[in-house]
């Protein structure tokens, strides 16, 4: 869970100067890995908004479809869709962890991502069910007020974090989608024990904060040493005008610690799409060259996974976070929600 506003009114987006198509069904397959063709699809967004905004006005301009977006979290969206079910008016569901993704797959309501799409994503940035796919990712990250800390004062693992030496010396926003995602890398890593007990233990040792970027301004005001939180918060901030991240450090725990985890956002089209064809298409422009150089080239500091495109340079490369390997498939927000509960996080 972020702390950017969200709406929940349907915004058509429409480029001007699409051009005008007269096809609606598959179409003619453009370079770009978008169909055109004429119609509407809707998406039900829980992505930064002004990062699917922009995904969706160059696919527009592109092919003349337009785009309706609804706007939610994770967990919001997902409930939603599988209230929905067989009736859902939407089309594409977007996510910014993989949680979200796997309840909608749970439930039956995924129709097969089209196999160009697929294989425009490495194995291990989708589900081995291929009934979704990631569309960009993001690291664990601790952050650390470096005016009180150096590096090797950091833990080594994010499970040290719940020895007693680190009461009330960090930080993280337990309610959000980010962090129980991470708390759902855990559970898959190292299994339920390992994980209700550091869920025990965080509940004493840890100061909870209403959002990661809350957390980061803690850290940076001095009111934390550190904060469990998603890299790009850090590097979001030191683009504008780093006033909120002056004071921060960042720690990554690398090693295939489960705090090396990435988190993969996740694209699905559900099988109650009315325009299936343009529904995969925009999941195909989102992952092929053109949509992942706007996470290249843009300001949402999340990580390119598709299509070959490199990450943004200011970002630590992805095969230097030496993350675990994670199925997203296998991430399960249920089970992580009662341990959270039970811990009395929630």
């Amino acid at each position: 869970m972020t702390s950017r506003p969200r709406t929940t009114i349907g915004v058509a987006i429409a480029a001007a100067g699409a051009l005008a198509l007269t096809a609606c069904g598959s179409g003619s397959s453009s370079g770009n890995g978008a169909t055109d063709g004429s119609g509407s699809i809707t998406v039900y967004n829980a992505q930064h908004e002004s990062l699917t905004k922009e995904w969706v006005d160059a696919f527009t301009k592109q092919t003349g479809i337009k785009v309706t977006v609804r706007n939610g979290d994770d967990s919001e969206m997902s409930n939603q869709i599988v209230q929905e079910g067989a009736a859902s008016p939407a089309d594409v569901f977007l996510t910014e962890n993989s949680p979200a993704m796997t309840q909608v797959e749970n439930a039956g309501l995924f129709a097969d991502v089209d196999k160009a799409t697929l294989d425009q994503v490495p194995a291990g940035f989708r589900p081995s069910t291929g009934k979704w796919t990631g569309i960009a990712a993001r690291s664990t990250v601790l952050v650390y007020d470096k005016r009180k800390l150096q590096e090797n004062q950091l833990p080594a693992s994010m499970l040290d974090l719940a020895k007693p030496e680190w009461k009330g010396r960090w930080a993280a926003s337990p309610s959000g989608a980010d962090f129980q995602a991470i708390v759902s890398a855990l559970l898959e890593l190292k299994g339920e024990t390992v994980t209700n007990d550091w869920l025990t233990a965080m509940k004493t040792n840890a100061k909870a904060y209403k959002g990661n970027s809350t957390a980061m301004k803690a850290v940076n005001s001095g009111e934390v040493e550190t904060a469990l939180i998603y890299h790009y918060y850090y590097y979001g901030d030191q683009a504008k005008t780093g006033e909120n991240s002056a004071n921060v450090g960042t720690h990554y725990f690398k090693n295939q610690d489960p705090g090396a985890f990435v988190s993969v956002s996740g694209g699905g089209v559900l099988k109650a799409s009315k325009n299936a064809a343009a529904a995969q298409s925009f999941l195909k422009f989102v992952t092929g060259k053109a949509g992942q150089e706007v996470l290249q080239k843009g300001t949402s500091f999340e990580y390119a996974i598709g299509s070959d495109v490199p990450s943004n340079p200011a970002l630590v490369p992805l095969k230097d976070l030496q993350a675990p390997t994670v199925d997203p498939a296998k991430l399960n927000s249920a089970t992580v929600t009662d341990l959270m509960t039970k811990a009395g996080l929630l």
